[in-house]
């Protein structure tokens, strides 16, 4: 391998209004090579990027930031790559819990190779036979929000009714699959014929909807539960969430996790039927994965069991390609992705 290398990597031209588009985001090849090893003393690890993770909080990411949005994580800065959670190999090391050859997975920029800090790095066993790209997945941050927002939030029992919205997406075919595994009866809403098929076929939802076509989406939620609902895995806000407040039942949960319809509006809508929480008594709660980081070891031991039993089932949609990247990214706002969306830089 050579010493040095030119890196590319994907920036933010600028704070973006609106939707994201592609010509937000820019492909650039650093005018500096990058030496390929880390400073003596400097405890840092230097790998070479092989998956990146897309996902809809990197939306919020790209637009200037506010009290709100930095409540959750730094916004991005123009001019400066992307980051988000990858895998990666270690191509060399100053800390001793890393060798070179290694395969980790944390917070990386959107380039092919960075220098990064071990200690918000995980090493990866590979004796456990699983994709690589599990870890931006299902065996990382996204499985985590899945387990942790459906078993500690919502507290499941046997036989209740449970729904899920952008259930094709990388956190809802989750909680749907764990609410089957739990005895639940499941439905999930999706944007495509090909998303519901996916999710009645595949994953093995109960019953499934395509809200695009769905002239009522309140007489939607009645015909698929005629009793009420008694969790809702909230994904997309906004006129859903409005309806499945008319629809669920006293003392429902709600575990909101995210509300990608909502992000990019300049003017976002209303929700008219929010006082339902008061008269039936519902538990509704946001939040991210890292309040329950703590669970991390008990979700994965479960989550792996699960996958060597052929309990779960996991849908990736994988790009290939640094340079495609924004587009990548910017389809997980137009509903473009069936699936965990991954961008794949470098061959394992």
């Amino acid at each position: 391998m050579e010493s040095t290398v030119r890196n590319k990597q994907v920036i933010l031209r600028d704070y973006l209004k609106g939707f994201p588009k592609e010509s937000d985001l820019m492909i650039v090849v650093v005018e500096n090579a990058v030496e390929l090893k880390v400073k003596d003393g400097s405890k840092a690890i230097l790998v070479e990027n092989l998956y990146l993770s897309c996902d809809p909080y990197m939306g919020t990411r790209m637009r200037e930031p506010n009290p709100s949005t930095s409540a959750l994580m730094d916004a991005f800065v123009p001019g400066k790559p992307l980051s988000g959670y990858g895998v990666s190999r270690v191509i060399d090391s100053d800390d001793p819990t890393f060798t070179k050859g290694d395969f980790v997975w944390g917070m990386v920029n959107w380039e092919q190779y960075s220098t990064i800090n071990p200690t918000s790095s995980f090493k990866i066993d590979v004796k456990i036979n699983v994709p690589l790209s599990y870890y931006t997945g299902i065996l990382g941050m996204t499985g985590l929000t899945a387990y942790a927002g459906f078993y500690e939030i919502c507290s499941p029992k046997k036989g209740e009714t449970v729904f899920v919205s952008a259930a094709s997406g990388a956190v809802g075919q989750l909680v749907g699959q764990f609410a089957k595994l739990m005895g639940c009866y499941v439905v999930g809403s999706a944007g495509s014929k090909q998303k519901v098929d996916l999710l009645l076929n595949k994953l093995g939802f109960d019953d499934a909807f395509n809200y695009k076509e769905e002239p009522n989406l309140d007489s939607a939620l009645k015909r698929c539960f005629p009793k009420g609902i008694d969790i809702y895995f909230e994904n997309v806000g906004g006129k859903m969430l409005d309806a499945v407040l008319l629809n669920i039942k006293t003392y429902g949960r709600i575990a909101v996790c995210g509300m990608i319809s909502q992000y990019h509006l300049e003017t976002r809508e209303g929700i008219q039927n929010l006082p339902v929480v008061i008269y039936k008594k519902i538990k509704m709660q946001g939040f991210v994965a890292f309040d329950f980081i703590d669970t991390f070891p008990k979700f994965l031991e479960f989550v792996r069991q699960c996958i060597k039993e052929r309990k779960l089932i996991y849908v990736e949609d994988v790009v290939e390609g640094l340079e495609n990247g924004p587009s990548a990214l910017v389809g997980l706002f137009h509903g473009l992705n069936v699936g965990k969306q991954v961008l794949k830089v470098a061959c394992e």
